[in-house]
């Protein structure tokens, strides 16, 4: 016999924990319509071609690829190393994330969508990362994403997006952001363009390590002792405001014209965000995030939990010629994606859910008089036409045993009729709650319920 288990990363959802995700999701996804976000799906396997190459070198490593079907040994014995024999054997493979099957579906359709294009998605995706806390192989994203415009005004509604997610979720997060072209005027300033993926990379690690083995590992990539001190003194910029911030990291990349720029396109932002303040959501720049996506090209953004240690609760950013990659230059984006799965743990840690999330079943009819069943049966369905979520009791068992069951589900409400009941047209309602019983009329009945249903 064999033992059953789940895959390393991946998880089972019980009821409550679904009810909750499914509140999560609804959360969310009012929010996007709300801001005018239409939703598309794109579908689980993409061409692995779509995908490689699109996530820096660290990324393309965690990509799920698919076995080909079929008489695979030809294949093999024509490959002249291991990475080809990988491309010849798998060429589909699980979507990464949702943004580049995002590019690709508006290059494929590129003559249907209405430009600027306001898209959401809420799909699971997949990365053979290593599991740890907070981190799983499969899990959901919640993108939202604005393509076919340069302003930055998307930018501005983005994060006011996220503060409005997180107010409704009673969320206290901070919203990190920094601009890419400071890390691109951050390579030259170290002598060269080209480091800019490695340095991007190495800075990224700087939440789960220290500067000094981010150091070490630039100096292993072959950086000199000049660029590492620089790389050290950004990281460690700071002071009182945003502003003076700004001002600092211009003198020490010594007005390079891509810091400039990024200078310019984050105080804009902070400009408009000035009469936006959240108490849940704060606002601040932030130079060591550096998202480590090869595709960002602007204004880049973190969202972390101010109460507990979670890591990302999202992020996202600009990328200018994404759909370039498929062959449709200039159709300019910016997206922001939510991590329900962290959000979830943040909100079960802090008990956030409200209380109605786990409740499924509002009320129980016991089964005690067979010759009523109908009746019972009818009444069930005109409660749960009018909202009210019922079940009727199966089996004829002790009503002790009815009573444990709707106790254990968390059933707040038990209604019970008998001949005595039914002839007086009135039917008794147990609050287990509270434990109170009472009868009312039959006709009251729907009422009744959602007076005490509202009762906390």
């Amino acid at each position: 016999m064999i033992k059953p288990a789940l895959p390393k990363g991946t998880r089972d959802f019980a009821p409550d924990a679904v009810r909750k995700r499914q509140y999560l999701f609804q959360t969310i996804r009012t929010c996007f319509e709300l801001f005018g976000f239409e939703p598309i799906e794109t579908p689980a396997m993409e061409n692995l071609s779509t995908l490689l190459g699109k996530y820096g070198e660290e990324g393309d490593k965690l990509i799920f690829r698919i076995l080909n079907n079929g008489n695979i040994l030809p294949l093999a014995q024509q490959a002249k190393d291991n990475r080809e024999l990988a491309n010849l054997l798998c060429e589909k493979a699980l979507r990464y994330d949702l943004t580049i099957p995002f590019a690709r579906y508006v290059v494929m359709n590129q003559h249907q969508v209405v430009f600027p294009f306001r898209r959401y998605q809420i799909q699971p995706v997949w990365r053979a990362d290593r599991p740890q806390k907070g981190r799983y192989r499969e899990f959901f994203q919640c993108d939202a994403d604005i393509v076919g415009s340069h302003s930055l005004l998307n930018e501005v509604e983005l994060i006011r997006l996220y503060q409005l997610v997180f107010s409704r979720l009673s969320l206290r997060v901070s919203i990190r952001i920094n601009h890419r072209k400071f890390l691109q005027a951050l390579a030259a300033s170290c002598g060269d363009s080209s480091w800019m993926p490695v340095i991007t990379t190495a800075i990224d690690k700087l939440d789960k390590t220290s500067m000094q083995q981010v150091e070490v590992e630039l100096q292993e990539k072959g950086l000199p002792e000049h660029a590492l001190h620089l790389i050290r003194a950004y990281v460690e910029l700071s002071a009182q405001s945003a502003d003076d911030r700004l001002q600092a990291v211009l003198e020490l990349l010594k007005h390079h014209p891509a810091a400039e720029e990024a200078v310019k396109d984050v105080s804009f932002v902070m400009e408009q965000l000035k009469g936006t303040a959240s108490a849940w959501a704060s606002v601040d720049v932030d130079f060591t995030l550096a998202r480590g996506l090869d595709y960002y090209t602007g204004l880049i953004l973190e969202v972390k939990s101010l109460e507990t240690d979670m890591g990302s609760l999202g992020g996202g950013g600009r990328y200018d010629n994404l759909t370039g990659l498929f062959g449709l230059p200039g159709v300019p984006g910016v997206g922001i994606s939510f991590g329900v799965e962290r959000i979830y743990d943040v909100m079960e840690s802090l008990q956030r859910f409200p209380a109605s999330t786990g409740m499924s079943t509002q009320v129980l009819w016991l089964r005690m008089d067979d010759g009523l069943l109908a009746q019972v049966l009818q009444y069930a369905m005109e409660l749960r036409q009018e909202g009210i979520t019922t079940e009727v009791y199966p089996d004829a068992v002790k009503m002790d045993k009815q009573l444990k069951y709707a106790d254990k589900k968390g059933i707040p409400l038990v209604l019970m009729m008998g001949s005595r009941e039914y002839a007086r047209q009135m039917v008794a309602i147990k609050d287990l709650r509270s434990g109170v019983q009472t009868e009312v009329p039959l006709d009251r009945l729907k009422e009744t319920i959602r007076l005490q249903l509202a009762v906390r």
